[in-house]
This record gives C-alpha cells, structure tokens and sequence, in this order.
C-alpha cells in the first residue's frame, strides 16, 4: 500500500512541479544563457524532496 500512495504522491508531485517549473521559466529573458543554468538545476533538483517519499516507501516492510 505504501508504494501504491508514494507511486501516486511522485507522479503528483512531478506534474506540479513541471507546471511551475514552466511557469517561472515564461518570466525568464528569452536567451539561452539565461535559460540553460535554469532547467539544468530545476532539471536536477525534482529529486531532492522524492528522497524523503521514497525513502518512506521502502520502510516498513
């Protein structure tokens, strides 16, 4: 049961996190050294609060 609710909350949390990801990169200067620092760390950085998610999922065993 708790992969099924993690499996869910990752796919959740991915979506909402794109859709403000392509939010705040409509602000941006349309130039490409303004966009590439920004989608490589929004790019990387999606992991950084599933750890905790997933981490949850493999306990309990």
């Amino acid at each position: 049961m708790r992969k099924l609710i993690g499996g869910l909350g990752i796919v959740v949390f991915v979506i909402a996190y794109a859709a403000l990801a392509v939010t705040i990169s409509a602000i941006l200067p349309q130039r490409w050294w303004a966009e590439l620092p920004f989608y490589l760390v929004v790019g990387m950085a999606w992991g950084l609060p599933v750890i905790p998610l997933i981490t949850w999922m493999n306990r309990g065993r």
